[in-house]
C-alpha cells in the first residue's frame, strides 16, 4: 500500500522556520522525482520544490528561493522541506508528491500539512 505522510507543520512566527518531513512507502522511492507543493485558501495548488536525486537536480519556485531547501533521503524513503524566512504568505496545506521518473502518469499524493505563518 503505497502511502506519504507528512509532517513538521504547524504555527511559526514571520522570519521563523520549520522542517517538513515526508516519509514515503508501498514503492521504490530512489525512482520517483519528489516535490513539494501548497495551496493556500482560495489559491491552486502550487509547486514549492522538487528534488530529482540525492546529489542535486533541484528545482524552486521563485518565491522560496534563497530560502527554502529541498533534500532527500533515499535510505530513510523520506523528503525534507526545510523553510528559513518563514512569511505569511507562505501560510498554506504543504502536499508532498512523488512521481516515477520514467512515467509521468504514475504518481502519489500524501494528505498534507498545515503550515501557519503568524505573529
Amino acid at each position: 500500500q503505497v502511502q506519504l505522510v507528512e509532517s513538521g507543520g504547524g504555527l511559526a512566527q514571520p522570519g521563523g522556520s520549520l522542517r517538513l518531513s515526508c516519509a514515503a512507502s508501498g514503492f521504490t522511492f530512489s525512482n520517483y522525482v519528489m516535490s513539494w507543493y501548497r495551496q493556500a485558501p482560495g489559491k491552486e495548488r502550487e509547486l514549492v520544490a522538487a528534488i530529482v536525486t540525492v546529489a542535486g537536480s533541484t528545482n524552486y519556485a521563485d518565491s522560496v528561493k534563497g530560502r527554502f531547501t529541498i533534500s532527500r533521503d533515499n535510505a530513510k524513503n523520506t523528503v525534507y522541506l526545510q523553510m528559513n524566512s518563514l512569511k505569511p504568505e507562505d501560510t498554506a496545506v504543504y502536499y508532498c508528491k512523488a512521481v516515477h521518473k520514467l512515467r509521468v502518469t504514475l504518481y502519489y499524493w500524501g494528505q498534507g500539512t498545515q503550515v501557519t505563518v503568524s505573529s
